[in-house]
């Protein structure tokens, strides 16, 4: 599914910086210990955490994700947005925790929250 369907049916999320929406998601990936992700996450996932840092956005470029969703209403800090602008990272944002979050990111068609 794509970052923008994914947008279009989830009303929670609201994009804080929008890169490629057309890029295919094909995953979640749910983690915020940044050596974890580095090593575990994978390429075109949508990687749920509460970290709302430019380190976050690094890690996101370094792993080829196709977005980072920021759950839990945690903020996005001005150095975080400047690097996903400069790399052309899509940034979500979630009121929600990051289970729900995760869950409601409906990638397979019909099994989200």
């Amino acid at each position: 599914m794509k970052i923008c369907d994914i947008l279009k049916s989830n009303p929670k999320l609201k994009a804080a910086n929008e890169g490629d929406l057309n890029r295919e998601v094909s995953g979640v990936y749910c983690c915020d210990l940044l050596s974890l992700v580095m090593g575990r996450a994978f390429a075109d996932c949508a990687w749920v955490t509460v970290m709302g840092n430019a380190n976050s956005i690094a890690v996101a470029v370094l792993a080829d994700m196709a977005c980072v969703v920021v759950a839990e209403n945690m903020p996005l800090d001005d150095a975080a947005l400047d690097k996903a602008r400069e790399n052309g990272v899509t940034v979500l944002l979630s009121e929600d925790a990051v289970y729900p979050t995760a869950r409601s990111i409906d990638v397979c068609g019909g099994i989200g929250a």
